[in-house]
């Protein structure tokens, strides 16, 4: 499964094990995480490509968003989650 902007992931490696997270951006062998609560939008996480999950699952507003104004809320990362969940 590719990893694209706006897919639902999950951590698999590190503290934040487990935890599921937006992917705002990618850069090379790196994802941009955020998940709207500890990990804002403004300080996304960056975490390598093999440490993250796909969970086969892409938020379409999120994804639209992004390619359309390059930016999106905390409030509307967390909906997305909330909705996945």
């Amino acid at each position: 499964m590719e990893i694209i902007e706006g897919s639902i992931v999950r951590s698999i490696a590190g503290r934040d094990k487990g935890d599921l997270f937006v992917v705002l951006s990618r850069e090379g062998n790196f994802a941009y995480l955020a998940n709207g609560e500890l990990r804002k939008v403004d300080r996304p996480k960056k975490k390598k490509l093999k440490h993250i999950q796909g969970t086969k699952s892409v938020s379409e507003f999120i994804s639209g968003k992004l390619n359309t104004q390059g930016k999106v809320t905390n409030s509307e990362v967390r909906k997305a989650l909330s909705e996945f969940s």
